[in-house]
Protein backbone atom coordinates (compact mmCIF):
# COMPACT_ATOMS: atom_id res chain seq x y z
CA UNK A 1 0.00 0.00 0.00
CA UNK A 2 1.92 3.31 -0.83
CA UNK A 3 -0.13 6.67 -0.13
CA UNK A 4 0.83 9.99 2.07
CA UNK A 5 1.07 8.25 5.25
CA UNK A 6 3.18 5.21 3.68
CA UNK A 7 5.17 3.16 5.66
CA UNK A 8 2.14 2.18 8.29
CA UNK A 9 4.62 1.68 11.83
CA UNK A 10 3.29 -0.22 14.91
CA UNK A 11 5.17 -0.13 18.30
CA UNK A 12 3.81 -2.00 21.56
CA UNK A 13 3.48 -0.18 25.11
CA UNK A 14 4.72 -3.10 27.70
CA UNK A 15 3.65 -2.80 31.27
CA UNK A 16 4.58 -5.05 33.94
CA UNK A 17 1.57 -6.36 36.25
CA UNK A 18 1.95 -4.07 38.83
CA UNK A 19 1.93 -1.47 36.05
CA UNK A 20 5.22 0.38 37.45
CA UNK A 21 7.20 -0.64 34.59
CA UNK A 22 7.05 -0.29 31.04
CA UNK A 23 9.56 -1.92 28.36
CA UNK A 24 11.28 -0.31 26.43
CA UNK A 25 14.19 -0.28 23.75
CA UNK A 26 17.19 2.17 23.00
CA UNK A 27 16.92 3.53 19.68
CA UNK A 28 20.21 4.46 17.97
CA UNK A 29 18.47 8.47 17.33
CA UNK A 30 15.38 8.41 19.05
CA UNK A 31 16.30 7.50 22.72
CA UNK A 32 14.25 5.06 24.47
CA UNK A 33 10.69 4.02 23.20
CA UNK A 34 8.60 1.53 22.78
CA UNK A 35 9.66 -1.82 20.47
CA UNK A 36 8.05 -1.32 17.08
CA UNK A 37 8.92 -0.62 12.90
CA UNK A 38 7.45 -0.59 10.04
CA UNK A 39 4.25 -3.06 8.69
CA UNK A 40 5.70 -5.44 6.14
CA UNK A 41 3.83 -6.15 3.10
CA UNK A 42 1.26 -9.23 3.98
CA UNK A 43 0.67 -8.59 7.65
CA UNK A 44 -1.37 -6.98 9.90
CA UNK A 45 -0.49 -3.93 11.79
CA UNK A 46 -0.81 -5.95 14.90
CA UNK A 47 0.83 -8.83 13.66
CA UNK A 48 3.78 -6.19 12.71
CA UNK A 49 3.83 -5.05 16.78
CA UNK A 50 4.20 -8.47 17.58
CA UNK A 51 6.90 -9.40 15.69
CA UNK A 52 8.30 -6.17 16.45
CA UNK A 53 8.22 -6.75 20.14
CA UNK A 54 9.86 -10.14 19.90
CA UNK A 55 12.52 -8.97 17.39
CA UNK A 56 13.23 -6.44 19.77
CA UNK A 57 13.15 -7.70 23.10
CA UNK A 58 12.73 -11.80 22.41
CA UNK A 59 8.74 -11.53 24.15
CA UNK A 60 6.49 -12.88 22.77
CA UNK A 61 3.08 -11.60 24.31
CA UNK A 62 -0.46 -11.16 23.76
CA UNK A 63 -1.50 -7.10 22.63
CA UNK A 64 -5.08 -5.68 22.73
CA UNK A 65 -7.08 -6.42 19.46
CA UNK A 66 -7.09 -2.78 18.87
CA UNK A 67 -4.54 0.22 19.14
CA UNK A 68 -4.78 2.20 22.16
CA UNK A 69 -3.55 5.13 20.05
CA UNK A 70 -2.94 6.51 16.99
CA UNK A 71 -0.49 8.97 15.94
CA UNK A 72 1.59 10.92 12.52
CA UNK A 73 4.52 11.36 12.61
CA UNK A 74 8.12 12.20 10.57
CA UNK A 75 10.83 12.88 12.72
CA UNK A 76 12.70 14.81 9.82
CA UNK A 77 11.40 18.05 7.71
CA UNK A 78 12.29 15.85 4.60
CA UNK A 79 10.35 12.67 5.42
CA UNK A 80 7.22 11.82 4.77
CA UNK A 81 4.98 11.54 7.64
CA UNK A 82 3.77 7.97 9.26
CA UNK A 83 0.76 6.86 10.31
CA UNK A 84 2.19 4.85 13.75
CA UNK A 85 -0.25 2.39 15.47
CA UNK A 86 0.09 1.93 19.49
CA UNK A 87 -0.53 -1.25 21.04
CA UNK A 88 -0.44 -2.37 24.83
CA UNK A 89 0.30 -5.84 26.42
CA UNK A 90 1.25 -6.33 29.90
CA UNK A 91 3.20 -9.25 31.04
CA UNK A 92 5.54 -10.48 33.50
CA UNK A 93 8.71 -8.46 33.94
CA UNK A 94 10.71 -11.35 35.33
CA UNK A 95 10.51 -12.89 32.16
CA UNK A 96 13.63 -12.71 30.16
CA UNK A 97 14.65 -10.22 28.05
CA UNK A 98 17.11 -10.97 24.27
CA UNK A 99 17.23 -7.44 22.93
CA UNK A 100 18.89 -7.24 19.55
CA UNK A 101 22.86 -6.24 20.21
CA UNK A 102 22.74 -2.59 19.01
CA UNK A 103 19.36 -1.59 20.26
CA UNK A 104 19.34 -2.58 24.47
CA UNK A 105 15.75 -3.25 25.97
CA UNK A 106 15.41 -2.49 29.69
CA UNK A 107 12.04 -2.26 32.17
CA UNK A 108 12.10 1.46 33.26
CA UNK A 109 10.16 2.69 36.09
CA UNK A 110 7.41 5.52 36.49
CA UNK A 111 4.89 6.97 38.07
CA UNK A 112 1.26 7.06 37.58
CA UNK A 113 -0.94 8.34 40.39
CA UNK A 114 -2.39 5.62 42.01
CA UNK A 115 -5.98 6.05 40.74
CA UNK A 116 -5.05 6.19 36.97
CA UNK A 117 -3.25 2.64 38.03
CA UNK A 118 -6.33 1.10 38.85
CA UNK A 119 -8.71 2.92 35.82
CA UNK A 120 -5.19 0.95 33.70
CA UNK A 121 -5.55 -2.55 35.21
CA UNK A 122 -9.12 -2.82 34.61
CA UNK A 123 -8.73 -1.49 30.90
CA UNK A 124 -5.88 -4.17 30.30
CA UNK A 125 -7.76 -6.85 31.93
CA UNK A 126 -7.73 -8.92 28.45
CA UNK A 127 -3.92 -8.52 27.75
CA UNK A 128 -1.72 -10.97 29.10
CA UNK A 129 1.75 -12.57 27.76
CA UNK A 130 1.39 -15.95 25.85
CA UNK A 131 2.68 -18.83 27.92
Amino acid sequence: MEGPLHPIAADVWVFDDAFEHVLLVKHRWRGWVPPGGRVEPGETRREAACRELTEETGVVAEVLEVPAAVTVRSYRSDWAPTLGLSYVAVIDRSLPLTAEPHQPAAWIPYALPRQSKVITRAAMSGSRSRP
